[in-house]
Formats: C-alpha cells, structure tokens, sequence
C-alpha cells in the first residue's frame, strides 16, 4: 500500500487460523524511542500501540452489527480536516492509504478487517465468511450475505462482484493493486483481457447464482481472503459505472453515501439509508454526517486542535500529524496528550531514486551516503513524530526482516559527504545534476534546502522541483517522468515480504502509475523474486525475501527514511477515535459524537 506521506525483528507466523505478528517491544531497530535531541525530544518513549495479531475469523465472527463501542452515542457530525482532497474514490484506482480511509465508509469489499480493542479479524465483509478454497488456494467460493443493498436499495450480487474484478483490467484502472488481476489470467495481464465494456466476460471469475463468486487462480494463492480485503478490490455497481467520472462520486455500498464533493475544498457524507448494520461487522457509523474540509495544513490543525472549540471540538484528522514545531508542546501537555492518537505504522518511508535516469549504481550509491537523515528527521519534528532513521526495504514488521546498513545511515545520520565525493569519482561523475521533486508543503519546503545543501557538499548540483500535493503520485507516475528523486512510501498489503517488495522492484512490473517507481530492472533480482514466490515454508520465505531487500540496497534503488509512526490529535467532543496499525492512520470506523 502507498501512503500519502519495532522493536526487535518481528516474527510472522502464516497458519490456517491466523496471520500473527509479534515481538513488537519499544525499543531497538525500529521502535518510537524517545529523541535524543532537537525537535520532538521527550523523556518518555511513544507508547506502541500496534496491532498484535491479525486472526482469520470465522462465520460467526462474519456476522454483523459490528462490536458496540463502550460510550458511543448514535447521532452528530463528525468534521474531518486534512491538508488533501482524496486524489481518488473509485476502490480500483485506490493504493493511497489515506483514499483507502475514506473508502471504508461507503465502499465495501468480500472481505474486511474488524478492529477491536487494538485487535484485528479477518472477516468476511460482504461475503458470509472468508471464503473457502480446496485446493490449497488456486479456487476459491465466497457466499454473499443476506440483505447487502446499494443505495439504490438494488441489491448487491455476485454478478456485481465479478463485473467489480473485471473493470480492473479497463485500460482507465491503472493506479491500484494488481495482485487478483495478475493471478486470474496467463501473461501481461492488460494484454489478456481488456476489460467488461466490450462486453467479454473474463472466464476465471464464476457466478453460479446470485450468492456465490468463484475464482480460479493460475497458480495458488492461499492468502488470497487477505488480498481482497483491499480496498483497492471494492465492490462496484455495473449499472452506475461511469467509468472515469466514477472516480468522483462512487455509489455506496457502505453506510454513507457522498452527497457533495468540491474538489480541493470539501466532501460530504450522509448515511445511506439502504445499509443493513446487520449484514456487516466491521462498520459501527454513529455519526449521521461526515463534513470534510481540505486544504488545512498540520501547523493549521495542530493549532486548531489545541484551542478546541466549536466545530473543530467535534473534528478530527485521518492523516495530518502534530506539526513538527509543537511536538515538544503537545507531548508536555497531559490534557491534550488524553486526545492524541500515537501508534506505530506499517510503513517504510523513503526516496526513490530513478534508476531509468540515474543509470550508475555508484552515483546512485553516493545519493544515499550524502543524504542528510538526521537534519531531515530534526525537520519533520523528530523521532516522535517520524520514527526511526530505516536502511533497509522491508519494515521490521514484515517476516523475514533482517537489520542491515550498507551505507552507514546510522553511523553517520547527518551524511557522509567524502564518502560521496569517493563514489562519484569512481563513477567519473565530479558535478552530476539531479532533479529532486517534493510535495510543495512548508515542512517539505525546509527539508528540501537541506537535502539539496547536502547533496551540494558531496558534488551534486540539485534542481528542485515542487508539485502539487493533491496530485503527487500522479505526477511521479508516468515512466518517463522527469524527475531523478522523489519520495515515497510503501507498506506490505499483508505482513510478508512478496507485498513489500514486489510491487516496487520487479522491473516486469514498470508501467505507467504502477509501484515501481524506481524503475528497477535486474534480472537477478525478478528471478529471485519468482523463487521466494514459490517457496511454501514462510520461515525459509521470510529468508529469501531477506536476501532480495540487500540486492536491492545493494543497487541503491532507493534512500530509506523512516520505519514511520504516527502521532495525531483530535476534538474533545469525539469518542472511539483509534489508530489504525493497517493504514497507519486515524479510524474512522468507531468514531461517535459524545
């Protein structure tokens, strides 16, 4: 998963009855110790709150209303501030953490995650279970619920769901997950099958009746109910697709319907009056009406989170954080600190560098030892409000991750400018140019100046250039864009290593919009992918995938940033605010007007 922006080595154990995840201390490589120094310093360390397991549930646990909230009241607006419009709202085109949010309240999917008590379930969202398969994952049956309507009040059917998969191949859907469409057919899954509006039916996706769906996969896939718990596999209405234009306003299967969307300033919700809280148990909806407001920076709503007044009492963010100048402030302030929501992410931050263009792996190289970690850190407000410095692709909460730091980002946090100078030389590149693209924001604005000064002192001659928050990914998407480096940040769509790392560097994978943003291309590293693919032991998995995040390091494809955290604060007027260890973001979903 893309975003808008542990402790010791976590151990994933893949079973049949749960996907679980521990060893997630306060401490060590990759854990939200306290600062020592500079901006976010605090004597205490950030309290982990990330998930502990996530279980596969069963029917029964399948079954709705959602659990109740201890508190909750039904009723009110909830106002959601936030410095960005959701760049897109059809579930196909959806990879962004933040649009994934928003999608929950009005896009369901077969299945879904329950969050409760900081516990996540597998569960089945639309579907009665979490589908069932036979043959160790290569087919697999899921079963509607009774009573699943659109807003409309037609009701939902296992017709809806199949057209749902095979608009993903339309050559419009470029920007979300590809992993279903990939396993349905043999090959370039766009040149297999272009999609439902010519009017062919893709064969692998079965609908013996109204209830019942079927996959047939090309080769098993046994956390296939995990996979299509992705937001990114929503469920969409044939007869209200309008195909691009969907991507504004999508027809809600899920408690809310949108009723107003101004781009760049405002989208609203209301509930949709054909949603059954007893066909789904992930999605409490107390408020009547969500008003959302864009186009607020994190200095903006950190303030107006602090004074706590009027509307903003009742409000609440899904992604800015604690601006990094009143970090220390808040942290200070036990009163505000009762409405912060604080937790580890699954998310690894860090630069792409593009290798399409930057084609020498010691210039590549000499970027990342040049790179100033800790000022940039310093900048976006600490080790709080960041996490830990990462020198490695896979997050600590991924099985298989290993500790390793082939540039001494740690050893030398503030950059290694000698050790740059050293590599260009060899490289016979003494004064390369670079274009480094940001997201033009205040915070990036500053980081920017000391990327660029440091990227100065090893030898490099920096062009930057900003681009519109609201359409970042867009901009950084096309193959051939312009750019040399450029942010990012990625999380496993499920905690092992072939979400984290395939997407991003399986160079058969380059396609306009798509996740390899760096444009790597080895062949040893797309062989060795296929390998750990087919590996059935997850410990020894875990090893190979451990193996392919040195190769890539070692090719320099990209500058880590942080293993991230999330620190955020909310209105005193809100109950059942939470922070989501699956997006890394603020919960929408048990949030009620006190």
């Amino acid at each position: 998963m893309r975003i808008s922006r542990r402790s010791t080595a976590a151990v994933v154990i893949l079973t049949t009855g749960a996907l679980t995840l521990s060893g997630c201390a306060k401490g060590g490589g990759g854990g939200p110790a306290a600062s020592q120094g500079g901006a976010g310093a605090s004597s205490t360390p950030l309290e982990n709150k990330a998930v502990s397991a996530i279980t596969v549930g069963t029917a029964e646990d399948s079954k709705g209303p959602a659990p109740e909230v201890p508190g909750s009241k039904r009723g009110g607006t909830v106002n959601m501030i936030d410095r960005d419009d959701f760049s897109h709202l059809d579930p196909g085109r959806i990879y962004l953490n933040y649009n994934s949010t928003v999608s929950l309240l009005f896009t369901r999917q077969l299945t879904g995650y329950r969050q409760e008590n900081g516990k996540m379930t597998l569960v089945g969202d639309l579907a009665t279970d979490t589908g069932t398969t036979t043959d160790g994952g290569k087919t697999w049956k899921f079963t509607l619920k009774d009573g699943l309507k659109w807003q409309d009040g037609t009701p939902i059917t296992s017709g809806d769901i199949k057209y749902s998969f095979e608009r993903l191949f339309a050559p419009f859907i470029t920007e979300g997950p590809t992993y279903v469409q990939q396993w349905l057919v043999e090959g370039d899954y766009r040149k297999a099958y272009e999609g439902p509006y010519g009017g062919k039916s893709l064969d692998a996706i079965k609908t013996p009746d109204d209830k019942t769906v079927e996959f047939t996969l090309t080769a098993p896939h046994p956390d296939f109910n995990f996979t299509v718990a992705m937001t990114g596999y929503g469920a969409v209405p044939k007869a209200q697709d309008t195909k691009e234009k969907y991507d504004r306003k999508p027809f809600s299967s899920g408690p809310y319907q949108i009723v107003s969307h101004v781009t760049d300033k405002s989208l609203d919700l209301e509930r949709n009056p054909n949603w059954d809280p007893n066909t789904d148990p992930i999605r409490n909806a107390f408020p009547d009406k969500w008003h959302m407001e864009f186009g607020v920076q994190a200095q903006n709503s950190t303030e107006r989170f602090l004074a706590d007044s009027g509307p903003d009492k009742t409000a609440m963010t899904f992604h800015n954080a604690v601006a990094a100048e009143r970090v220390q402030e808040v942290l200070n302030n036990a009163e505000v600190m009762k409405r912060s929501v604080r937790g580890l992410t699954p998310f690894t931050t860090f630069y792409n560098i593009n290798t399409k263009r930057i084609t020498d792996v010691k210039v590549r190289q000499a970027i990342i030892k040049a790179w100033p970690s800790k000022q940039v850190q310093l900048i976006a407000g600490g080790e709080v409000n960041t996490g830990q410095i990462a020198t490695t692709v896979l997050s600590p909460t991924v099985l298989g991750y290993e500790a390793f730091d082939l540039y001494g980002m740690r050893e030398k946090p503030t950059g290694d400018p000698e050790g740059a100078k050293k590599l260009l030389q060899e490289a016979g590149q003494t004064n390369p140019t670079v274009v480094y693209a940001y997201n033009q924001t205040p915070t990036q604005e500053k980081i920017t100046v000391a990327i660029k000064d440091a990227l100065t002192k090893a030898g490099f001659k920096v062009v930057a250039k900003p681009l519109n928050p609201a359409t970042y990914y867009d901009a950084i998407g096309p193959v051939d864009n312009k750019f040399d480096i450029y942010w990012g940040g990625w999380a496993a769509d499920w905690p092992t290593g072939s979400t984290a790392i395939q997407p991003l560097f399986d160079g058969r994978q380059i396609v306009d919009n798509g996740s390899n943003y760096s444009h790597l291309n080895v062949p040893e590293i797309n062989d060795a992918i296929d390998k750990a693919n087919a590996i059935t032991d997850a410990t020894e998995a875990g090893k190979a995938w451990a193996a392919i995040d040195k190769m890539i390091m070692e090719q320099a494809a990209i500058v880590p940033e942080y293993y991230q955290t999330y620190f955020g604060l909310y209105g005193s007027g809100l109950g059942g605010v939470e922070f989501d260890p699956n997006s890394g973001e603020q919960y929408p979903l048990n949030v009620y007007v006190k």
